[in-house]
């Protein structure tokens, strides 16, 4: 399939710019059927969850897009558009859904770009009472639909090429980076909390820029951008990155061998992030402080922060052990359909 080449500075409804876009377009439904399909043959319950939350999230550096409710009173409250369904799906869980999904409008401030939109797609699913491994089979299958649906057999993103039907490569966070730099990653971590100084003198030996105020989770997101995600692009088979530090999954319980590690894994294919999955935790308790932690750093980096969904915590404790995963749709469709850009399998662009 072709490349969407001409007109690029032409709005997206001008006709000879959506000629262009409309077969990656037509791919996208495919792919949305198909999986769709997918999933309701193995049992799952498409939900719909309202993007207007209390809470959009409680991460760091994720940011949302708020408003204003105003009551027939005229109390106003405030409100946001949530940047991923989770804390909803959590919720069905409690209420004693088993398995479900969603294809999610969701909407992330402050982003832009080739791989990002600030309103978006997500495909999240939830398997109550499952291991979090059975959403790494869940991805290896998804993949396969959509190379099939999307007709595209070979993915392609920059100078990457990825083959999405060959089975993933399964690697540990602490593995790959001791792998292209060197670093123990283990010995700078103490239950769920980093030790930012080890991590600095650690980092630095190895030749990476660190800053005065730089936190563990920063010098951590920098080694993954720097020279973890650069190697993964080079695999031709898709990556299942398993095993992340505690300190950088906020929603996912820690693994029972190892509390300096959490129950999470990313789906990379030719360097893309495509996929975020947890074994979900449960513990009330240390979600809050999570979420409280999380806020802290929001407020001191970036001078706002975000109220806790009380409603949220009062669910989990109900909730059924569970595992859960978050997949960027668009960015799904834009690999299975031979397009260049997220944009480009979006029907109405936000466009700067």
């Amino acid at each position: 399939m072709g490349h969407f080449m001409s007109n690029a500075l032409s709005p997206w409804w001008s006709a000879d710019r959506h000629r262009d876009r409309r077969p990656f377009l037509l791919a996208r439904g495919r792919i949305k059927s198909a999986l769709r399909a997918w999933f309701t043959g193995e049992g799952f319950v498409e939900v719909e969850p309202a993007p207007l939350q209390v809470s959009p999230g409680n991460e760091t550096h994720l940011h949302a897009f708020s408003t204003e409710w105003m009551l027939p009173s005229g109390n106003i409250r405030t409100r946001y558009l949530h940047t991923s369904p989770e804390f909803a799906c959590k919720k069905l869980l409690a209420a004693g859904e088993g398995k479900i999904f969603t294809f999610a409008p969701s909407f992330r401030n402050r982003e832009w770009g080739p791989l990002h939109a600030p309103a978006f797609t997500m495909l999240e699913w939830y398997r109550a009472e499952a291991d979090y491994t059975a959403l790494m089979d869940d991805c290896q299958k998804i993949l396969d639909v959509a190379a099939t649906s999307g007709e595209c057999e070979e993915w392609v993103y920059g100078s990457h090429r990825c083959a999405p039907t060959l089975p993933p490569r399964r690697a540990t966070v602490a593995q790959v980076i001791a792998d292209e730099i060197g670093i123990d990653i283990l010995s700078t971590l103490q239950d769920d909390v980093g030790d930012r100084d080890a991590l600095a003198s650690l980092a630095m030996t190895a030749g990476l820029r660190v800053a005065d105020d730089d936190t563990w989770s920063d010098i951590f997101s920098r080694i993954m951008v720097a020279h973890v995600e650069p190697a993964l692009a080079h695999s031709r088979a898709p990556v299942l990155l398993d095993r992340y530090p505690a300190p950088e999954a906020a929603l996912a319980r820690p693994t029972p061998d190892d509390g300096r590690l959490a129950e999470r894994f990313e789906l990379y294919c030719c360097g893309v992030e495509l996929a975020n999955g947890f074994g979900e935790l449960t513990d009330t308790a240390l979600q809050r402080q999570r979420f409280e932690h999380a806020m802290t750093d929001k407020e001191q980096v970036y001078g706002e922060r975000y109220p806790i969904d009380e409603d949220f915590l009062a669910a989990l404790a109900h909730m059924p052990p569970a595992a859960g995963c978050a997949l960027g749709f668009d960015r799904l469709a834009m690999l299975a359909s031979g397009a260049r850009r997220i944009a480009d399998v979006l029907w109405t662009p936000e466009e700067v």
